[in-house]
């Protein structure tokens, strides 16, 4: 790929971006993981509450409230493409307040909305239409964060400027995990149930406001010559295959991030057993270990390149996803000792989320790249994200086999690193920068 080379009398493009642009860049996407976080890690509780009819949630409840989370991914790529579309043609900076303004207000209606025992069948569907449009929102927001952090990176540093995104991602996570674990600890199970599951949610709205505050300064938009707006660059088709590509590379990422930092309270309660406060704190030790290895591995990506180092995530998650499975089952080992086994499992997760986006975004030319990068990421995510706690709870209930989720894990990762291993011709040739 070909480097970008600083502008001639430009002090500040030559220091990179000011704190309030990475901020502002990477801000929406800590507000749109903390809530698929918190879903994720109250799914039990939401299933209880919207799609159990006589209040008893069970597997079947619980499956239904992942295909409600799935149905929202699999909007995501729409959301790419027409965010996407929209920020690569007017801008960085009107299109990234949008989709923060939608994230943060749906998610915190989701925080007021009546349960099925008080609205009956209609509540399932007023969640579900909410998580679309959260689904619409999120599917712009990676692909216009990611385009505004390399975009504004100074040169050789893309890939630790990048890597903010997916940092943000992990402090949204590790956020919704914090916030749940502790609503669930102050109150008791029954005022959980009740009223106390709407708190995180509520939550939102300051973080939303916040959001839009960093990103309704000039920070967020990039000169126009480094948007791909210059006279001199011709017309650009995005085709599919690219964006296949792309997709591919990054679905273990996407598969083994969500099953190992969101799915996994859910899975200890349904298969395991647990209850639902040891669940939840279970999931911090591993979003912790993802957040801590984020940015040295975006930075190691600048250094040795991007390919090699989602590559060894990749291969570890294969080598390593049942063998943590099975100390995670094993009642035997000490508590500590597991939560050092999700930290490292976590820690391995972000070995690909450091580089993801850099990756990305240099697989596209400057004229569709907010388009191009976000609509595989959501692909990506639409399929082994959305999708990874509806398969892996019907496929625990169905075969009772307490592995799937190791195998669905390692199986997304073999593809990426059979499809990291190869380079396409487009790829060899293209200067995107």
């Amino acid at each position: 790929m070909v480097e970008t080379r600083p502008v001639p009398g430009s002090r500040a493009r030559t220091r990179g971006p000011t704190v309030r642009a990475v901020a502002a860049g990477s801000v929406g996407n800590l507000v749109e993981w903390y809530e698929f976080g918190v879903y994720g890690f109250l799914a039990t509780v939401l299933a209880d509450r919207f799609f159990a009819p006589a209040g008893d949630g069970g597997a079947g409840a619980l499956v239904r409230t992942y295909a409600s989370f799935a149905l929202a991914f699999f909007f995501r790529p729409l959301g790419a493409w027409v965010f996407g579309r929209l920020g690569d043609r007017f801008g960085r900076r009107p299109v990234l307040v949008g989709v923060v303004a939608l994230m943060s207000g749906a998610t915190a209606l989701i925080g007021a909305l009546p349960t099925y025992g008080t609205v009956g069948a209609l509540a399932p569907w007023l969640l579900t239409s909410l998580r679309i449009v959260q689904g619409l929102a999120a599917g712009g927001e990676f692909g216009g964060a990611v385009a505004l952090l390399t975009e504004l990176a100074p040169p050789g540093r893309r890939g630790l400027y990048g890597a903010w995104q997916s940092f943000t991602v992990a402090l949204g996570l590790l956020a919704g995990a914090g916030v749940t674990a502790v609503t669930a600890t102050v109150l008791t199970g029954a005022q959980l149930s009740a009223w106390g599951w709407r708190l995180p949610f509520l939550l939102a709205l300051p973080l939303g406001l916040v959001a839009l505050w960093l990103r309704a300064g000039p920070a967020t938009e990039p000169p126009a010559a480094e948007r791909g707006a210059g006279p001199r660059e011709p017309a650009v088709r995005l085709g599919w295959r690219a964006p296949a590509l792309a997709a591919a590379r990054v679905m273990g990422w996407s598969a083994a991030g969500y099953t190992f930092l969101v799915v996994l309270p859910s899975y200890l309660q349904l298969a395991l057993h647990a209850d639902l406060r040891h669940a939840l704190l279970a999931a911090v030790p591993a979003n912790a270990g993802f957040a801590a290895a984020i940015l040295p591995a975006g930075l190691l990506s600048d250094r040795v390149g991007r390919r090699p180092v989602l590559l060894a995530g990749a291969v570890l998650v294969v080598v390593t996803a049942l063998p943590l499975l099975r100390l995670l089952q094993d009642p035997g080992v000490p508590g500590t000792a597991k939560g050092w086994a999700l930290a490292a499992a976590g820690a391995v997760v972000g070995l690909m989320a450091g580089p993801g986006p850099a990756l990305l975004a240099e697989m596209f030319p400057k004229r569709v790249r907010w388009t191009g990068l976000g609509l595989a990421y959501a692909l990506s995510n639409a399929l082994f994200s959305g999708c990874a706690g509806l398969v892996v709870t019907e496929a625990v209930r169905r075969t009772g086999n307490p592995d799937v989720p190791a195998f669905y894990a390692a199986a997304a990762c073999a593809v990426s690193a059979v499809a990291l291993m190869g380079r396409s011709r487009e790829e060899v040739s293209r200067s995107c920068w």
